[in-house]
């Protein structure tokens, strides 16, 4: 739920610090008293759109954060994530920070995230419905989120919306072959040339650096000969050798160590020296035993280069990519085979069609229940809206079907979603669409919100002037929603009217003042109990509060 909400410089608030608790809050207020700007405020937290709007006249930035407690599975999310907090409390905090110039950044406990992380997490957080939901709910698309919402369908909706995209591409590939088909033999025939030309070259993975590398030795043998030779007789086969004289004066030294031990630090040095180049006469000896001239091998390598180096010029690509180039010219060819085997492709997109058709019977199915539940709670929450009488209906709509008699589906399915109401009894059900009532419109998109909530595991839930068009005994209907939904989840709302407002467990009343310089900012104070009788009398009775006003508050608040 959302505990604390901290908002500066934005729009007309300048410095602003909400703390919230359990149950049901309003809040309430003069119109353009800023009700709503604290749920957009909110909203930026969580992800929404931003402009330089936003920043308060004069200010340079705007500065939003909200805390909320995290549930089991956002706290899984801020894990997964690596976003816990340092301290591993079981909380996150949303900021979004937006300067004069439009640029935003976002954070989430203390580190910078994306708009995306905000939206993914803030869903998990926090439900809104605005005041223009029940005009949203024209929309035949609104009507269909909301209802596999409810429904806990949405992950086989985007199921279904995956294997159509997957049976269209398929469609679009035979399509393709079949309009292109001189073009993709052209580019076959050129591919099979190159390929043939790779495949009789053959080159291997690192073989032009192996080939560069005995050229360079086969070409230089005759001066690697002498070298070697030249220097095996200055160690050990000449007359000169010093090998020779090397041991001839370690003999010396050590005679002379007998007679003054102080030579041992010289012998000490000496002896490892005879060694090593003992050693190295060994090795110049194993080298120059497999070092030959051969002019033939020479002339092969200096092909293989040539070779090597032409096709690299031919196909311009660096020498050493051959192999690679090779590889994927023959994955290239081969990818082109099954393009333009239209048998192959025709069966795919069968594959394709009969897997998408799989999973969009399969969600038709769970909607058909889905859609029986929902029409029946509905249909109970429009008779306490004062709609006696009334019926509410989702109605599936198919697509329609092939020649064949194959169904036809679309991205979402197999068919449309479609929200069908009477309004009292005796009235057929109608598209909601056409409904020409705004009240009814208005107290159906209120029945569909608070039960959609009510089947929603999202904590906090906010409402803002949903109840917008209704009035009288309705309005003490919603607030008492409102407040049995407030039971088990955090619940705020914008209200306008005294029965929704007097049915909060807490009370936000929000107003205008003067900032000192001849500007405007808004402000918000809890009200206490007298304070609340205040407000819902001024709820009632406008800007002239009387006696008999301020005693129906109190009834109000009473019952």
């Amino acid at each position: 739920m959302l505990r604390h909400l901290s908002i500066r410089d934005f729009v007309i608030v300048a410095a602003l610090d909400l703390e919230f608790d359990h149950g049901f809050s309003v809040f309430s207020g003069e119109t353009g008293a800023g009700k709503s700007i604290l749920i957009d405020a909110l909203a930026l937290t969580l992800g929404a759109r931003a402009d330089a709007g936003v920043v308060r006249t004069g200010e340079t930035r705007a500065d939003i954060t909200a805390e909320f407690d995290a549930p089991p599975h956002v706290a899984l999310w801020l894990e997964a994530q690596a976003l816990t907090t340092a301290d591993g409390e079981d909380t996150v905090m949303l900021r979004r920070v937006v300067d004069s110039g439009g640029r935003s950044r976002a954070f989430i406990n203390g580190t910078p995230a994306t708009l995306a992380q905000l939206r993914e997490v803030g869903e998990r957080l926090v439900d809104i419905h605005g005041q223009h939901a029940h005009q949203l709910l024209m929309r035949p698309d609104a009507q269909r989120e909301l209802f596999d919402t409810h429904a806990g369908l949405t992950e086989m909706a985007a199921a279904v919306t995956r294997a159509w995209r997957t049976a269209r591409d398929a469609r679009l590939a035979v399509q393709t072959a079949m309009s292109r088909d001189r073009e993709l033999q052209l580019e076959r025939e050129r591919l099979a040339w190159q390929l043939a030309e790779l495949d009789k070259l053959a080159p291997q993975p690192g073989e032009w650096e192996e080939v560069n590398a005995e050229h360079v030795r086969l070409s230089n043998s005759a001066n690697l000969i002498e070298g070697v030779q030249g220097a095996l007789a200055a160690l050990s086969e000449s007359d000169e050798a010093m090998i020779s004289h090397l041991n001839s004066i370690l003999s010396k030294l050590r005679d002379l160590a007998e007679v003054d031990p102080a030579l041992g630090d010289a012998l000490a040095a000496l002896e490892p020296a005879a060694i090593q180049l003992q050693e190295a006469a060994y090795s110049l000896s194993h080298y120059a035993q497999r070092l030959d001239l051969d002019p033939q091998r020479l002339a092969q390598v200096e092909h293989r280069l040539d070779a090597l180096h032409s096709a690299a010029r031919k196909f311009r690509l660096h020498a050493e990519s051959l192999p690679e180039e090779h590889a994927a010219r023959r994955a290239q060819l081969a990818a082109l085979d099954a393009a333009s085997d239209l048998d192959v492709l025709r069966a795919a997109a069968d594959k394709a069609h009969e897997a998408y058709l799989a999973e969009a019977r399969q969600l038709s199915k769970a909607r058909g229940k889905a859609a029986k539940a929902l029409g029946a709670a509905v249909t109970q929450g429009m008779q306490e809206l004062s709609m006696a009488g009334g019926s509410f209906e989702v109605a599936l709509v198919p697509l329609g079907s092939s020649a064949n008699g194959e169904p036809i589906g679309g991205a979402h399915g197999l068919e449309q979603i479609e929200f069908r109401v009477a309004g009292h009894a005796g009235v057929p059900l109608r598209p909601l669409a056409k409904i020409a009532s705004g009240g009814e419109l208005a107290r159906i998109s209120l029945a569909l919100a608070v039960i959609a909530s009510a089947a929603s595991p999202t904590p906090t839930l906010i409402f803002d002037e949903v109840d917008t068009g209704i009035g009288g005994g309705v309005a003490e209907v919603v607030g008492r929603l409102l407040h049995q939904l407030g039971r088990a989840r955090q619940v705020l709302c914008v209200t306008h009217l005294p029965q929704v407002a007097a049915r909060g467990d807490h009370h936000f009343q929000v107003s205008k003042s003067g900032d000192g310089n001849g500007g405007t900012v808004s402000v918000v104070t809890p009200l206490d109990r007298p304070g609340r009788v205040e407000e819902v009398a001024r709820m009632l009775g406008g800007l002239e509060i009387t006696a008999t006003t301020r005693r129906h508050a109190k009834e109000m608040l009473a019952a």
